[in-house]
């Protein structure tokens, strides 16, 4: 495994960040994190550095790394910058990474509200007018890839091309999503006001079936991976802005988007999807419809793989980027 976390016996690989690399409107902070001493400490991958962004909305974590043009990252539920941890370093050597932690995950802030695609949307936005990025490529995972879409729909100026990894277009039709109700079994466990977050930080359990059940054609995921993951999960900030995730999406989304919300708007931006035939929340059989939506929208079905791509097959997904951003995908 790439990454390692304090404490292992490994030696420390967060690479110090450059004095211009800070800027006026940035604190740069290594080990606990803006939680203190009693959070699960940060994992290290080589050559990444972590910084702390006071953008115009909250205060955001990032983790970077490499040069060159703008590559940003954004990860799904239950997760944190470093499910990015096998694909950071390959397109390190070409891009500047950017792997922010989303509102309520990892070492950004966790404020009550504000959990919605759109608003998920203009935090992004805000980062890049604090990083002084006019534009990136950008790369999302499940709900990373869902705000991924929003962006490229509602500030296609400010995203040059677009990987969405095991997620839907936002075009999908009931016709095609209402077979697959039965992958969400579990989404009432956490979007369910209070009852969610009752079960993220005193079920455990829960989180850490979440993130082994999506995997496919794999050896087992690393458990130390999955026990820090449930372990931030725990804490009541985070336990609260999961609930809320899934609760914006589950109550205030679905049915919208299933009467439309977006199939007035054309896709500009290129986009490349990347889904595991094998995933058992994103049915890779239901990912027509975008057709008359789209200018440029390539659909690339990964035989055997389940949910979690950048993880099961980091290799696969950094070639696809780096081809893709390249424009050669």
């Amino acid at each position: 495994m790439t990454g390692t976390f304090p404490g292992d016996g490994s030696p420390s690989m967060v690479r110090t960040p450059r004095r211009e690399d800070v800027m006026s409107q940035t604190v740069t902070r290594r080990g606990a994190g803006p939680r203190g001493p009693a959070a699960p400490p940060m994992p290290e991958v080589a050559g990444v550095s972590h910084r702390f962004i006071q953008t115009s909305r909250l205060r955001v974590h990032v983790a970077e790394a490499g040069a060159g043009r703008p590559v940003v990252l954004l990860h799904g539920p239950f997760q944190h910058w470093y499910a990015w941890r096998e694909v950071i370093p390959a397109l390190a050597a070409s891009y500047r990474v950017i792997c922010p932690d989303l509102r309520g995950h990892g070492w950004t802030e966790t404020p009550p509200s504000g959990y919605g695609t759109a608003e998920l949307a203009g935090d992004v936005l805000s980062l890049l007018d604090a990083l002084g990025l006019d534009t990136v490529a950008l790369a999302g995972h499940d709900a990373g890839g869902r705000v991924g879409f929003h962006l490229a729909l509602f500030a296609p100026h400010r995203i040059e091309r677009l990987l969405a990894v095991a997620t839907l277009h936002p075009f999908w039709k009931i016709s095609q999503l209402a077979p697959q109700g039965w992958r969400y079994w579990w989404t009432p466990l956490v979007e369910t006001p209070l009852v969610g977050r009752w079960m993220v930080r005193h079920v455990p359990a829960l989180t850490r079936v979440v993130l082994r059940a999506g995997r496919r054609g794999q050896v087992a995921p690393n458990d130390q991976v999955v026990a820090h993951f449930a372990a931030i999960a725990r804490e009541p900030g985070h336990a609260r802005a999961y609930e809320a995730l899934m609760h914006e999406y589950a109550y205030h989304e679905i049915v919208p988007n299933l009467l439309g919300r977006y199939r007035p708007y054309r896709l500009t931006v290129p986009t490349l999807m990347l889904n595991g035939t094998g995933d058992p929340f994103v049915s890779a059989a239901a990912l027509d419809g975008y057709q008359g939506h789209a200018d440029d929208l390539q659909i690339r079905r990964v035989a055997g793989a389940g949910h979690y791509l950048p993880e099961e097959r980091p290799e696969l997904v950094a070639a696809a980027a780096a081809a893709f951003f390249g424009g050669s995908g």
